[in-house]
């Protein structure tokens, strides 16, 4: 596999990893209401914990990274026998 290719394959999971993560664990203003918080919107999330969810969204984009490229490298599912149109 090219370096390209292997760099965007990890770069389309870590997306697809990073919206599965970021709902975790969110509370928001409406749940949360505190006084004095009127200026604050409903929806906003009370604490995002983002440098969390970014280091766990690269642990498990990396693992999935290395599942993808073992099964693309020893063949496991051939890709050009799938996309052939019969």
């Amino acid at each position: 596999m090219q370096p390209v290719s292997a760099f965007v394959i990890f770069v389309m999971i870590w997306w697809s990893v990073i919206f599965c993560v970021l709902p975790i664990g969110i509370s928001t203003t409406y749940e949360e209401t505190e006084e004095g918080d009127d200026y604050i919107a409903p929806g906003a999330p009370k604490n995002l914990n983002i440098k969390k969810k970014l280091f766990l969204t690269t642990v498990i984009s990396s693992v999935l990274w290395v599942i993808a490229c073992m099964v693309i490298e020893t063949g496991a599912i051939d890709f050009l026998d799938i996309t052939e149109i019969q």
